[in-house]
């Protein structure tokens, strides 16, 4: 899902559905690393991103110890963790 359909899906109207989005989908990174599981925003992704998530995904994923600083090896450690994420769920 892209952020605008989470939002959609949400039923959540302007202004800054997108930011409450991401602000909450970084909570849920916050849970899902402290309980040791996969992080299920990797399940939503923008539509400029090439089927990523937004550069705010990856940089909280860095803060949370859960992705390398290295933005080269980013591509690579969302796809395992997406993987772990559909499985998990």
């Amino acid at each position: 899902m892209t952020y605008q359909q989470v939002a959609n899906t949400l039923g959540l109207t302007p202004p800054r559905t997108i930011a409450r989005v991401a602000q909450a989908l970084e909570q849920l990174m916050e849970e899902d690393v402290a309980a040791g599981r996969p992080m299920i925003a990797t399940l939503v992704i923008s539509r400029r991103g090439e089927g990523l998530p937004a550069s705010g995904f990856f940089e909280k994923a860095v803060a949370l110890g859960r992705f390398p600083n290295d933005p080269a090896q980013h591509s690579a450690r969302y796809t395992e963790e997406r993987e772990q994420a559909l499985l998990a769920r």
